[in-house]
């Protein structure tokens, strides 16, 4: 093999491992972006639901006051 060939097959290895570093580089960003989006989601759920049941526990008190007046 010439120097010239062995050059380019050195060249043509280290882009092959810079290209697969950047495809892993990049393949961790995309699971951390993932992770992130899940956590929100869960957290907009979690403050939805709690919306929701302050909402109901508002409406029951309300109601069980309403019946006590009538009671009374």
């Amino acid at each position: 093999m010439h120097k010239g060939e062995q050059l380019a097959t050195i060249k043509a290895e280290l882009l092959d491992i810079y290209m697969a570093l950047e495809a892993e580089q990049h393949e961790k960003r995309k699971q951390t972006a993932e992770m992130r989006y899940v956590k929100a989601r869960k957290g907009i759920e979690q403050h939805r639901e709690e919306r929701r049941l302050e909402r109901d526990l508002k409406d029951i008190n309300e109601e069980a006051a309403r019946r006590k007046r009538r009671l009374s």
